[in-house]
């Protein structure tokens, strides 16, 4: 039997900052202009940008300029944006284990792409996920 494992949300951002922390320090100080939000689910919007309609099936989403594409003088502007979404995740998680393993797998594979990588490059790392 199936049991799906719900934790509030401090909790859930704690286990983002955790995964967060497990960065190797040579990509970690080369974090900038970059927020990281928890929210329950993808807006309207944000399925759209992923084409993608059903929000049980968005993990994470990364908003912005990736690293490599950033142009010189690329200051002033608002931070990028990497949302992981709370819910969808809990859904596929039969335990505490599943969640925190989760939450870090879509938290690298976000970071991925803030530093620059593409979908098809992160789904060969994250071994086909």
């Amino acid at each position: 039997m199936w049991y799906r494992v719900l934790v509030d949300r401090a909790h859930f951002e704690k286990l983002v900052e955790e995964a967060l922390g497990t960065l190797p320090d040579r990509f970690a100080s080369r974090l900038e202009n970059v927020s990281i939000l928890v929210e329950d689910w993808a807006t309207p919007e944000q399925l759209a940008k992923v084409n993608l309609k059903d929000p049980h099936r968005l993990l994470g989403l990364y908003e912005g300029i990736p690293l490599t594409e950033r142009p010189r003088g690329y200051y002033g502007v608002l931070p990028d944006r990497i949302t992981i979404f709370r819910i969808p995740i809990e859904e596929m998680s039969s335990t505490d284990d599943d969640i925190r393993s989760q939450v870090r797998k879509t938290v690298m594979h976000e970071l991925g792409h803030y530093f620059g990588m593409d979908e098809r490059r992160l789904r060969r790392t994250d071994g086909g996920s």
